[in-house]
């Protein structure tokens, strides 16, 4: 929004705008206060629009952190999000991040098994720790933006919802590399927020709503890798199933959606969801990548299966790799980045396991490339 500040000599108004420069405007402005805030609301209007433009351009152009920076300050406007605004504020921080949540698995996968030199671990040490600070000073970015603007201005519960799930998504990713008291502190945060969210979501949310969907899933995440306590994600699990949660429905638009359950009934539900995939899905099709994605997930961290996950995960890039030429413009982008994190899922298991071999190594090289 820009400043206004009166020139008494030759009466005008004039505003320094990060965007615009020094501007010059009549002092009529000033003087009827309808019109002022009349140009005020036209100035925000138009500024909003051009943050939201710039902030799609830079997702198109995978500039995550410009994409967050434009909807920073959509977001300091001070108006409540639309739907679209909202996704896109959610999409930037995410990707922002996750890269730093990634790097920040592999550093310390790296610092554990330093051995010999002094010196490389502490240069591995420095590393990890810089990596920590930009992943806290970025959940802090979001949690203010929530605690100021979102939380507060939220006009139904669906947002309400959305955005507690954030916060608890948030002070989950700063709980991952705290330790002490501070952990506590973030983790209870965490599980605050979250539950806060639960509740809502179950009074006014119907059991299949993605958002409440997302949110029960998340939660049992935050059960299971936060506080370890996986008799409690599997309740809630389970408790989201018998609610009313599907395995998977039949879009409008001709492609199964997949939406996992976890614990006892998650193979059965994504072995058949891969199953259908595979008959009516391309292997490039970035619904059945992400299948792949999160089934191989399923088998390192909830079945304890190392093996089957690195499989499964090197079977899927391999066969979308074979017919990536077939890949067309509007799904371009999301295959690609889901083939993206399944390589460097396969980097990282096979880096824990020291199952690395060679023909990995070249597969993920070639992934890179792409």
């Amino acid at each position: 929004m820009r400043v206004y500040y009166t020139v008494p000599a030759d009466g005008c108004c004039m505003t320094v705008s990060e965007l615009s420069g020094l501007w010059i405007l009549p002092a009529y402005l000033l003087t009827d206060r309808g019109i002022f805030k009349s140009h005020i609301r036209t100035e925000m209007a138009e500024n909003k629009d051009e943050l939201v433009q710039r902030a799609k351009l830079a997702e198109q152009a995978e500039r995550y952190d410009d994409m967050a920076q434009s909807m920073k300050r959509v977001t300091e406007l001070g108006a409540e999000l639309s739907n679209e605004e909202r996704n896109l504020l959610s999409v930037a921080y995410k990707n922002v991040v996750g890269a730093r949540r990634s790097s920040w698995r592999v550093i310390s996968s790296i610092e554990q098994k330093t051995e010999g030199s002094e010196k490389k671990q502490q240069m591995a040490k420095e590393y990890r720790e810089k990596v920590e600070k930009e992943l806290r000073d970025i959940c802090q970015d979001v949690l203010n933006l929530l605690d100021k603007y979102l939380i507060p201005k939220a006009g139904n519960p669906e947002s309400k919802v959305f955005y507690l799930k954030m916060k608890g998504d948030y002070y989950r990713y700063l709980a991952e590399v705290a330790s002490g008291d501070d952990r506590n502190v973030v983790v209870e945060k965490s599980q605050q927020s979250y539950q806060e969210a639960f509740d809502i979501a179950k009074d006014k949310m119907q059991p299949t709503h993605p958002i409440r969907l997302g949110l029960a899933l998340n939660f049992s995440v935050f059960y299971y890798e936060i506080l370890n306590a996986p008799d409690k994600a599997c309740q809630l699990a389970k408790q989201v199933r018998e609610d009313g949660f599907i395995l998977y429905y039949f879009h409008s638009n001709g492609w199964f959606i997949f939406v996992s359950a976890v614990a006892d009934a998650g193979q059965k539900a994504y072995s058949e969801a891969l199953e259908i995939a595979k008959a009516q899905l391309s292997t490039t099709h970035p619904v059945r990548l992400g299948l792949a994605l999160n089934y191989s997930v399923f088998f390192y961290e909830i079945s304890s299966s190392p093996d089957r996950a690195c499989q499964l995960a090197k079977q899927a890039f391999d066969d979308a790799i074979a017919e990536l030429d077939t890949l067309n413009e509007d799904s371009y982008k999301d295959s690609t980045l889901i083939m993206q994190l399944l390589r460097d899922n396969l980097t990282l298991w096979t880096s824990d396991t020291g199952a690395d071999d060679q023909e990995g190594g070249e597969q993920a090289g070639e992934a890179g490339g792409n």
